[in-house]
C-alpha cells in the first residue's frame, strides 16, 4: 500500500521593529535578561497597550507579497492559557478577524517538478511570549525580554506533500521576507520559527489521517528531517495495525527522532475574547496602495527578468536572486559592463566564496561596485588573466585598493605581446622534449603541460590563449 503525506506549516516571523508591538521596549537580541520590560508588556494592572504602526505596515507587506485578501477591519483578541513565560496569563493575538487570508505561494512539486500552489490560510499579528531557560536540577529561569515582541503568524493549507516541498516552501518564504526587509529570519535567535502538522493516508483514500504537531525544529534542514522521520514513523504504525495518536511531538536534533510531548486528543480551549483595551482597526485602500508603492521586485519576478534580459542560465538566476543584496549587486554591475555571464560567474564564484569563508554579509565586505566592475573589465579586456584576477580580488578585499593600482604596483599586467613571449615559448619547447614528442604522437593533453610551463616562467602573466596559439604554431611546423 502506498501512502500520501499531508503537511501544513505554522510559521512565526519576528518583525523587524525597534520596539515591541504594544509598548516602547526594545526588541534588541542578546541583552541581559529581564531588562527590556515595562508594566505594559508584563501586563501589570492599569496599563494599556498601543499598537506599533510599523509592525502593522511590515505585516501588510507580507500579506501583499503572498497575494492575500487583506481585511478591511481587524481586531485583537486575548488567547488565554497559563505558562510560566506568559506573564499576563494571556497572549494578545488575532482570532476570528485576522489581518489577511486566502493567499498563495508557489513551490516546485516533488512529484513532477512543476509549479505547485500552496495556499495561505491566514496571516495574523500577535505578541511573543518570554523564554524559559532550563537549568540542571529541578528549576528553570524565565527571561521576559522577548515578551511582547511583534510576531506575524503565517498558516498554510495542508497542500504540502513531502518534506522536500516543506523545505522549498520555507526557503522561498524566507527569501521573500528578506527581500521585503521585514525580518532578519535568524532561526538561531528565534526570529523565524516553524511548527508542522503532518499526517499520512492511503494514496487511494480521501479519508484524512491522524495528525501530529512537530515542534522544536531549529533549521530548515531540521524541519525536513523531522517531517521525514515522522512520516516514516506513522506509516510503520499503520502497517503494524497500530493506531496513530493525535499529539504534539518534539524533534530531537541529536537523536534524529520525534518524541511525544503532550496528547492533543481534544482541542485546547483558549477562551478567546476581544481584547478590551484595543479598538478595532480599519485598513483603508489608501494604506494598501501605499504599501504596494514601496514593494520591491520579488525573487521569482526578478529571476524571470534576469533570465530574459541578461540571457543567463536559470541556475545562475536562481542563485543571484536568492538574496536581495546579491541581486542588487548584479543589477548595479550590469549597468556598467554588458558581459553578464562574466558578472554572474564572478559573483557566484569569488564573491560568494569569500562571503562564505568570512561568514559575512555583502554589506560588510569592503569592496565597491566600481572596483569590482573595473576588475571584470580588466579580465574581459585581456589586461590580466583569470588566475591573476583572483589574486587581485583577494588583495582588493584585504587592502581596499583598486584593481588597477594593485596590478600596477605588483607588475601583474598580462603579457600578450608575441615578441615578449617568443623566446620563452621556444625555451620551453627545447627544455621539454618528451612532452613535445607526446604531442606529436597524438597525445594532445601534452600541450596543456607546455602551456603550464610558459605560465610558470611568466609568473602567470602570459595570455593563455596566445600561448596556446604560439605553441601550436611551433609544434605543428
Amino acid at each position: 500500500m502506498n501512502f500520501k503525506t499531508v503537511i501544513g506549516l505554522e510559521i512565526h516571523v519576528q518583525l523587524f521593529t525597534k520596539s515591541k508591538i504594544f509598548c516602547n521596549c526594545s526588541t534588541a537580541f542578546g541583552s541581559e535578561p529581564n531588562i527590556q520590560t515595562c508594566p505594559v508588556c508584563l501586563g501589570l494592572p492599569g496599563t494599556l497597550p498601543v499598537l506599533n504602526e510599523e509592525s502593522l505596515n511590515l505585516a501588510l507587506k507580507v500579506a501583499v507579497a503572498l497575494n492575500c485578501e487583506i481585511a478591511e477591519k481587524i481586531k485583537f483578541d486575548r488567547k488565554n492559557y497559563f505558562y510560566p513565560d506568559l506573564p499576563k496569563g494571556y497572549q494578545i493575538s488575532q482570532f476570528d478577524m485576522p489581518l489577511a487570508k486566502n493567499g498563495e505561494l508557489y513551490i516546485i512539486s516533488s512529484t513532477d517538478k512543476s509549479l505547485k500552489k500552496v495556499g495561505i490560510t491566514r496571516t495574523h499579528l500577535e505578541e511573543d511570549a518570554g523564554k524559559l531557560l532550563h537549568k540542571e536540577g529541578n528549576y528553570s529561569l524565565v527571561d521576559f525580554n522577548r515578551t511582547g515582541v511583534p510576531l506575524l503568524e503565517i498558516v498554510t493549507e495542508p497542500d504540502i506533500n513531502s518534506p522536500e516541498e516543506a523545505y522549498d516552501f520555507l526557503s522561498r518564504l524566507k527569501s521573500i521576507l528578506k527581500y521585503l526587509e521585514v525580518s532578519d529570519c535568524n532561526m538561531e535567535e528565534g526570529s523565524l520559527r516553524c511548527d508542522a502538522n503532518i499526517s499520512v493516508q492511503p494514496e487511494d483514500s480521501d479519508k484524512k489521517g491522524v495528525k501530529s504537531e512537530i515542534k522544536n525544529m531549529n533549521s530548515f534542514k531540521g524541519v525536513r528531517d523531522a517531517l521525514q522521520y515522522e512520516s516514516d514513523r506513522q506509516i510503520k504504525q499503520i502497517k503494524k495495525g497500530d493506531r496513530v495518536v493525535q499529539e504534539t511531538r518534539l524533534w530531537d536534533e541529536t537523536e534524529k527522532v520525534t518524541m511525544p510531548m503532550r496528547s492533543k486528543e481534544e482541542a485546547h480551549d483558549y477562551r478567546y475574547f476581544p481584547e478590551p483595551d484595543l479598538v478595532y482597526f480599519e485598513i483603508s485602500k489608501d494604506k494598501i496602495d501605499e504599501i504596494k508603492s514601496v514593494m520591491p521586485e520579488l525573487p521569482d519576478k526578478r529571476k524571470k527578468r534576469f533570465i530574459e534580459k541578461f540571457n543567463i542560465p536559470e541556475y545562475d538566476a536562481a542563485i543571484l536572486t536568492s538574496e536581495r543584496s546579491i541581486a542588487d549587486f548584479f543589477d548595479a554591475c550590469a549597468l556598467k559592463i554588458n558581459d553578464y555571464k562574466l558578472i554572474s560567474n564572478w559573483i557566484m564564484g569569488q564573491l560568494m566564496e569569500i562571503l562564505n569563508e568570512k561568514k559575512i554579509k555583502l554589506s560588510e565586505l569592503a569592496i565597491s561596485i566600481e572596483h569590482f566592475v573595473e576588475l571584470l573589465k580588466m579580465v574581459s579586456g585581456n589586461k590580466i588573466n583569470s588566475s591573476i584576477a583572483k589574486d587581485v580580488f583577494t588583495e582588493m578585499v584585504e587592502s581596499k585598493k583598486s584593481p588597477g593600482r594593485i596590478v600596477e604596483e605588483k607588475g601583474l599586467a598580462q603579457i600578450s605581446n608575441e615578441d615578449e613571449l617568443q623566446s620563452i615559448v621556444e625555451n620551453v619547447v627545447k627544455s621539454n622534449q618528451k612532452s613535445v614528442d607526446d604531442y606529436k604522437s597524438g597525445r594532445k593533453n601534452a600541450l596543456m603541460y607546455l602551456v603550464g610551463q610558459v605560465m610558470r616562467e611568466t609568473k602567470g602573466k602570459a595570455n593563455p590563449k596566445i600561448v596556446n596559439e604560439m605553441l601550436r604554431g611551433v609544434l605543428e611546423k
